[in-house]
């Protein structure tokens, strides 16, 4: 089939001939059928640079998942985590291709539209309640950092117990970061606003990741929980149980905690349901363009993960908790530091986490409603109250990262985007027997396996009772 190039209107403007090429290259003959309108993407232009799409795709990856990659590797080992990780970013990537692929081809860039294109209404409802699941799920575990290690952070500024004062209850103070920090930022009309901080929250967690590399060379493996070397006033003794003894790294290894591990992987590069709010708000928008975002942050990311691990892990060896910033002393300075940089950054997160959700609901249940400020901001407080809520009654991180990783990430990664780029590419432009679509079709059956799997060894290991360990 011979196509035409778009390119020859000079009346055209570029982010016109983008738009234009991506659905030509597989809705030619479509779009030549006499009384039928072509398809066009919605009416928006886009203002946001390519650095800001960055940073807001960059925050939307980077999230709580990073404090639990250390004890991802611990349960893995060196060099199977780092290609796992590396595994896990390409099949990302190649998603996003995915997706993207599918909104050039039907002028969509909403994420249920295409659920609806490909699946009916029926669709439209599935990608809905799985894109609010899993960032539910985010938020969720968002602030319940913010209600472990606040109060901590502040007891040690005042020089106060924690669990003392009422006004260092956890509980309190989420709900007060929540209506005083998170709900104004969230309250913003389009996600490109939020483009500087998601660069104030990605520089949060570079000091993160240059303190855990720091602290590697002051931190000998023989000390316990919560007890640098500079604090040790008594030689060393027997380290306690679970610490990794000779202190070597292992570069393999499985065990029945590896099937948690993964799932935190995964959910650690989740950035779908805002890659087409990003590709919506782009200057100047094209599939290449938009994938060249997708990929650098992605490839950014994706060294953050690896060094935060690497140095995590050869900190503290197999006695390493899900969540890394317990392991490190309460009294230290840089910590505290890095502490308040943790939360500002997830707590800068919250509200790119929070567009999708929103975006999805309304969607769903008000789709051909114009704007309306009333609606804006009451979804908007109902979201806050409800993970409000959940994070008051969750007892660990690491529950939230296990479940939600094993169901909502790889529908998301791998089922979605594969569903949609097979029902929705013509197959007169590519066949099912094609290349790509056997691709496609692959992609979809791993993420099945991959979420089958995940929860049978979780539902196992509750059965059994040997899920519970020490920390989040």
């Amino acid at each position: 089939m011979e196509l035409q190039d778009p390119k020859m209107n000079g009346d055209l403007p570029a982010g016109a001939v983008g738009c234009r090429q991506e659905r030509e290259g597989f809705l030619h003959s479509h779009n030549s059928a006499p009384g039928r309108k072509s398809a066009e993407f919605m009416d928006f232009e886009g203002k946001t640079s390519f650095g800001m799409s960055v940073f807001n795709l960059s925050n939307a990856i980077m999230g709580s998942g990073i404090l639990g990659l250390a004890y991802a590797m611990a349960h893995t080992g060196v060099l199977f985590f780092l290609v796992l990780l590396l595994c896990i970013a390409l099949l990302s990537s190649y998603s996003i291709h995915l997706l993207l692929t599918c909104a050039g081809v039907v002028g969509i860039r909403a994420y249920e539209q295409l659920g609806q294109r490909a699946l009916g209404p029926v669709g439209k409802v599935v990608v809905a309640m799985v894109i609010c699941l899993h960032n539910v799920g985010a938020m969720s575990s968002y602030l319940f950092i913010i209600k472990s290690e606040l109060p901590l952070v502040i007891g040690t500024f005042l020089e106060m117990d924690p669990n003392g004062s009422w006004f260092l209850n956890g509980n309190l103070l989420i709900i007060m970061v929540s209506v005083l920090i998170i709900l104004p930022l969230a309250l913003m009309r389009h996600l490109g606003y939020l483009g500087y901080t998601s660069g104030l929250s990605l520089t949060c967690m570079l000091f993160f990741l240059i303190s855990v590399i720091y602290k590697k060379f002051h931190i000998s493996c023989d000390v316990g929980h919560n007890e640098t070397a500079a604090e040790s006033k008594s030689p060393p003794v027997h380290p306690i149980q679970g610490l990794n003894v000779s202190c070597e790294a292992q570069m393999f290894t499985v065990d029945s905690q590896m099937f948690y591990t993964v799932p935190i992987m995964a959910f650690a590069f989740v950035c779908h349901p805002e890659v087409l709010p990003i590709y919506t708000e782009l200057c100047r928008p094209s599939k290449r363009r938009m994938q060249a975002v997708a990929n650098v942050s992605i490839g950014a990311m994706f060294c953050m993960y690896a060094l935060t691990a690497t140095f995590g892990y050869l900190t503290f060896y197999s006695s390493v908790e899900a969540e890394m910033l317990q392991m490190y002393s309460q009294k230290d300075l840089l910590i505290l530091c890095v502490r308040l940089a943790v939360l500002l950054a997830v707590t800068l997160t919250v509200p790119v986490v929070l567009f999708p959700i929103r975006r999805a609901l309304q969607q769903l249940l008000f789709p051909s409603k114009a704007f309306s400020w009333l609606r804006h901001v009451a979804i908007a407080v109902i979201l806050l109250v409800l993970v409000n809520v959940l994070v008051i009654y969750v007892p660990t991180i690491r529950d939230i990262f296990g479940v939600i990783g094993s169901t909502s990430a790889p529908s998301l990664i791998f089922i979605l985007p594969s569903v949609f780029y097979l029902r929705i590419v013509p197959s007169e432009v590519e066949p099912l027997s094609s290349w790509p679509k056997i691709q496609a079709l692959c992609f979809g059956v791993l993420g099945v396996l991959f979420m089958v799997i995940s929860l049978g060894f979780m539902f196992f290991n509750w059965a059994t009772g040997r899920s519970h360990v020490s920390g989040h």
